[in-house]
């Protein structure tokens, strides 16, 4: 997520790019899974995934890919390129988060719940910068935001908004989990994200010369 954001980026070697794009995705997924057992709270596609994943039966992990697949569709008509990156989110993701919910008990107590909350949130906003800094693709929740502003010039910010307001509202009518984390992880992913950035982003070596 968050791929809109920039910072001054260090050469990176471009040996690390796949094995860092593939632990970002897991630990994607590992933050994920501390925020579904926190039950205090989920960002807006999360909600989606678990009002769907109560609808449906599946593991919350499936739900997070099979909408990752329908997202990219969307890429279609916008005219969006994925790559490794995007792929990769669709398949390790969905995977990691089924995997470390299957061993990661839930919390009991509102002190330990909290605390999953927060390191779910810290977690997120560190893997999302090491993901992102791989620069092998965007996720596909993040393609059609920039893809859509891109094709209408509109602001990446109000589509950002009115994206995620329609998600959170369709997965709350779903079931899905709001409350202080969804707070929490509005205010605070992107500015952990920023801080995140700058140790991981790669550059080529022309671009750094």
């Amino acid at each position: 997520m968050l791929a809109a954001l920039t910072s001054v980026p260090v050469t990176v070697s471009p040996l690390r790019r796949v094995p860092q794009l593939l632990a970002g995705l897991v630990l994607y997924g590992a933050s994920m899974a501390l925020q579904i057992r926190a039950t205090l709270g989920l960002n807006p596609w999360d909600v989606l995934h678990e009002g769907l994943t109560g609808r449906t039966g599946l593991s919350f992990g499936t739900v997070t890919a099979l909408v990752g697949v329908l997202v990219l569709l969307c890429w279609i008509p916008l005219r969006q390129r994925p790559g490794v990156g995007t792929v990769g989110n669709v398949v390790v993701i969905g995977v990691a988060v089924d995997a470390c919910l299957a061993v990661l008990p839930a919390p009991h107590g509102l002190v330990p719940r909290i605390s999953f909350l927060v390191a779910g949130v810290v977690l997120n906003g560190l893997a999302a910068a090491v993901y992102i800094g791989a620069r092998l693709g965007p996720g596909p929740r993040d393609g059609l935001t920039t893809g859509f502003c891109a094709r209408t010039g509109t602001s990446l910010r109000l589509v950002r908004t009115v994206v995620e307001l329609g998600v959170l509202a369709v997965g709350w009518l779903l079931g899905g989990t709001i409350g202080v984390g969804t707070v929490l992880y509005a205010a605070a992913i992107g500015p952990l994200t920023q801080a995140f950035l700058p140790p991981v982003t790669w550059v080529s070596a022309r671009s750094a010369s």
